[in-house]
């Protein structure tokens, strides 16, 4: 593995997998309020992030403005989840800048596959070649939502 990467972004923003750089509790705030992770526990959001090359966007200020990752084995595959730019910084294009340095990671090269999944953001991931598989019969999946996975603390109290 490479020493971390760093892009100077418009506006005085930086991205870096610096994995020193991130606030894991702001990443942890974030996440477990977003509609494909909601309720996800502090221990798991360490622990995915230990596992992946992490993406940090940082404001002029030094804060952590936004975040991704990648789990990949850097040599045929790459799954991009957990994207976000926080309401405060968007509008900018900083959501456009910080997937463009994912695709261009120097370890991230020649991959046959990427994949992610997206609810809300198609526009903004098409625009780095992503689309539906060419051969959507041969994919498959185990998925399950979150709340199976974290039940919220009101349901664990019902319960």
């Amino acid at each position: 593995m490479e020493s971390p990467c760093e892009w100077a972004a418009p506006g005085g923003y930086v991205v870096s997998t610096d994995p020193g750089r991130l606030d894991v509790d702001r990443i942890h705030r974030f996440l477990s309020t977003a509609y494909w992770s909601t309720g996800i526990p502090r221990d798991v959001v360490e622990r995915s992030i230990a596992n992946s090359l992490p993406f940090g966007l940082y404001a002029p200020s030094g804060r952590q403005a936004g975040f991704a990752r990648v789990v990949t084995d850097r040599a045929t595959y790459a799954y991009l989840g957990d994207v976000y730019v926080e309401t405060a910084h968007r509008g900018r294009g900083l959501g456009k800048f910080l997937v463009s340095c994912v695709i261009d990671h120097p370890e991230l090269q020649g991959l046959r596959r990427w994949a992610l999944a997206t609810a809300d953001a198609h526009g903004l991931y098409a625009r780095h070649g992503f689309g539906p598989p060419a051969n959507p019969g041969i994919h498959l999946f185990i998925e399950r939502a979150p709340g199976e996975l974290w039940p919220s603390q009101a349901e664990q109290d019902a319960g």
